[in-house]
């Protein structure tokens, strides 16, 4: 099982991230859900045209709009 370091980090059990497809230097996205930490590995267009017809509130933080999408 990983251990948190004194600098706050893990290392990822290899068959994780094969799971995930992750390799060193890849883009990862963490995010909390109730008492969970999520990886995501994150994949450049995945989301191309999904959202195109959703306009942008300036008024709501990143963070913001995650978590009211996650609750």
């Amino acid at each position: 099982m990983p251990k948190i370091s004194a600098k706050g980090q893990i290392t990822l059990p290899a068959s994780q991230r094969e799971a995930i497809g992750v390799k060193p230097g890849d883009d990862i996205e963490t995010f909390v859900v109730g008492d969970q930490i999520n990886i995501v590995k994150k994949v450049t267009g995945a989301a191309k045209g999904m959202l195109k017809h959703v306009k942008a509130k300036a008024s709501i933080s990143d963070e913001q709009s995650m978590e009211s999408t996650l609750s």
